[in-house]
């Protein structure tokens, strides 16, 4: 189940002009140290945004959701903004849009709701406790200063340290002492003593989101107050509100209900066996299977295989485990277990005809071990839906092994996973993921892996990917014929960017097409410490073999990023072996770079047509190629087809050069905070 094999090697050309600052040992010891003022009071017109962004700017973009987005620096406090601030390890950073309200006890956060609700989700984060683990702490929430409820937050979820696959303990060593660590900027060698580190090391992981029905349907206007009561943790740090009007649960008749089969919707006994009674007497009498509302306990998987099982809505049906440490490992190399519906094995005959809608599935994952199968849904399904479901704190929402085919996922809501939101790796086909809103995970939001046998025929169309905290938005690992189109990307935090082609992993090669399209990006381009370089919004890394196939990256949007929007690169052990060609990049809108629109550093080619650039903050084009500077040129060639224009402080982003190969290489310039986006 892992993708790791460590950190990418150190880029040797040359010292870095600056490097991320990246102590954070206060963040670790719940200080925010970001030198904020206490938040101004909002005016009476609440501030919606997507991803927080004005909505107009990401229009016909991303998932179309339920719920409506207000971000907590935006509303009214008497608590202090922190941020923004893009560095990875630090509390805002990891804050949708970069920016979050810290309150201590006895300070708020009001929210005016902009349309009726009866519901909401808090996205927040509280410390850890000193030896890790995590602590509960409370948050009072009250309508129009009415009745108060008191939500029990809790940091038992996130809260990870140091290196690869992570720790729980903050005062633990380096997990990898023979790993490159930028903090020290050393290769320890075997025969010599491990860096010293200050501890608690690399924290990240920091936030949380919990959900809570109002009991009764509030309207505009009205407000949502959120105050961090007396007894409450030292500091309590409110992201965002998202408020919904959830509709009454949804009830079948004519099924197979699991409470007839013994299941106990309080959650006190398990329910595990009831469920599967009810699958098996579903299929023999060609019934759907029904969970009614309530809390299920279940700490295993359940198997499905020609099936359908229909919750009465995430909000109204919640299965929810707990993690069980295994006695032996099991057949694949599991040593825990827990909630989770999953198809059989590819191996095994895999699954047929499968449909899963409308309930919760909550886990128990506080660690990463990429042996276990603790996934909310897995194994392989074929001609099957995924619908309406909302999965958090299980590993990766959602893990397809294939072979397999004809899968639709939609309409889902997967948050606060210790690694990738959704990932279909080997031979899945002829499948889509649309429609879904990703928000924490803890590796790639959505990827497509192509191990061993290659993925074919795959799309992922208007989904919404939102603070991965490791990795990327949307990763595209090898495969045949890939769309990625309408997707809104915003806030990676740290090693990959919003959207990343690579060959790596042991991927089969790219193949056929990949067609990025009509995207859009924002803040995105993350400072990757083990190159000290800053990476493109869009990204693609030759890493074990060349890429060649035919890519069309056209109508994106890419805005307000940290560091260059394009990025091509082959890292240096491989720089003379693999390159990239055949790309072409075609009505393109740049909107801010912290450095260069384009920056290519590997051999190769790309066109470029209708590039349309502004607010870019260092030279346009960084083309290092494989750093042989040969006196032909940059070994690759930026190839004009017209009609690229704009640029920033150093004139227009592509018309200087007028040779296709020009040598421009500074890849560690200043950095440029670009202004907030607009519309064009």
């Amino acid at each position: 189940m892992s993708r790791s094999t460590g950190p990418l090697p150190r880029w040797s050309s040359g010292p870095p002009r600056w490097a991320a600052a990246a102590t954070a040992a206060a963040v670790g010891l719940g200080v925010v140290v970001t030198g904020a003022a206490p938040a101004a009071a909002a005016g009476a017109s609440p501030a919606v945004t997507r991803a927080a962004l004005d909505p107009a700017l990401t229009a016909g973009r991303g998932a179309a959701v339920a719920f409506v987005e207000q971000e907590a620096e935006k509303a009214k406090t008497n608590g202090t903004v922190i941020g923004p601030d893009r560095t990875a390890y630090t509390l805002p950073a990891e804050a949708s849009g970069r920016s979050a309200v810290k309150l201590t006890p006895g300070q708020y956060v009001e929210f005016t709701l902009p349309k009726s609700a009866n519901a909401i989700n808090v996205r927040y984060s509280i410390p850890d406790a000193p030896n890790g683990g995590g602590i509960t702490s409370p948050l009072d929430v009250t309508v129009n200063g009415g009745k108060k409820t008191t939500m029990t937050l809790t940091s038992q979820y996130s809260w990870l340290y140091n290196q690869y696959p992570f720790s729980n303990d903050p005062n633990a060593g380096l997990l990898h002492p023979d790993w490159w660590i930028t903090e020290c900027a050393c290769v320890p060698a075997v025969t010599t003593p491990a860096p010293t580190i200050t501890t608690p090391f690399r924290p990240n992981h920091f936030y949380d989101e919990q959900r809570l029905l109002l009991g009764r349907t509030y309207q505009a206007g009205d407000k949502v107050r959120l105050t961090a009561p007396a007894n409450s943790a030292a500091w309590t740090v409110i992201d965002l509100l998202d408020s919904e009007l959830v509709g009454p649960p949804k009830i079948s008749i004519i099924a197979a209900n699991v409470l007839l089969f013994g299941a106990d919707p309080t959650g006190r006994r398990d329910s595990a066996d009831a469920i599967d009674k009810a699958v098996a007497f579903a299929k023999k009498t060609h019934l759907k299977v029904y969970i009614p509302p309530g809390t299920y306990q279940v700490n295993r998987h359940i198997i499905v295989d020609n099936v359908t099982i229909e919750g009465a809505g995430s909000w109204y049906t919640v299965i929810k485990g707990k993690e069980v440490a295994l006695s032996e490992p099991a057949p694949d190399n599991s040593i825990h277990t827990g909630v989770g519906f999953y198809g059989r094995y590819a191996q095994d005959g895999g699954s047929s005809n499968v449909h899963l809608s409308g309930f919760s599935i909550i886990g128990d994952v506080r660690e990463r071990i990429d042996t276990d199968q603790v996934n909310g849904i897995g194994g392989a399904l074929s001609n099957s839906t995924v619908d309406g479901l909302y999965i958090q704190h299980t590993k990766v929402g959602l893990w397809f092994d294939g072979p397999m085919t004809n899968t639709k996922i939609t309409n889902n809501v997967i948050v606060d996973q210790i690694a990738d939101g959704l990932n279909f790796h080997t031979g899945v086909t002829n499948s889509t993921v649309s429609n879904n809103f990703v928000r924490n995970s803890g590796d790639d939001g959505l990827a497509m892996w192509s191990e061993k046998t290659a993925n074919a025929g795959n799309t992922f169309d208007h989904n919404t990917v939102q603070t991965p905290v490791l990795a990327n938005g949307i990763a595209i690992y090898g495969g045949k014929d890939t769309t990625v189109s309408n997707n809104l990307i915003a806030d990676p935090i740290r090693e990959g960017s919003a959207i990343h082609i690579g060959s790596r992993f042991g991927a089969e090669p790219f193949t056929g097409y990949v067609k990025v399209t009509d995207n859009t990006t924002v803040r995105a381009g993350t400072y990757e410490l083990n190159w000290n370089i800053g990476l493109g919004a869009i990204w693609f890394l030759a890493l074990e073999k060349n890429i060649d196939a035919d890519i069309q990256v056209v109508g994106d949007h890419f805005l307000d990023n940290t560091y260059n929007a394009i990025m091509l690169v082959a890292d240096w052990p491989v720089k003379d072996l693999y390159s990239i060609t055949n790309v072409h990049f075609k009505d393109i809108r740049v909107d801010g770079t912290g450095t260069s629109v384009l920056s290519a550093r590997a051999a190769g080619s790309a066109t470029f047509q209708n590039v349309d650039a502004r607010n870019v903050g260092a030279v346009g084009i960084n083309n290092c190629g494989t750093f042989h500077f040969t006196p032909a040129g940059s070994e690759f060639s930026v190839v004009d087809l017209g009609g690229n224009d704009g640029g920033g402080t150093t004139g227009p982003w592509l018309a200087p050069w007028e040779l296709p190969n020009t040598i421009t290489c500074d890849d560690r310039p200043p950095v440029v905070v670009p202004p907030a986006p607009a519309p064009w």
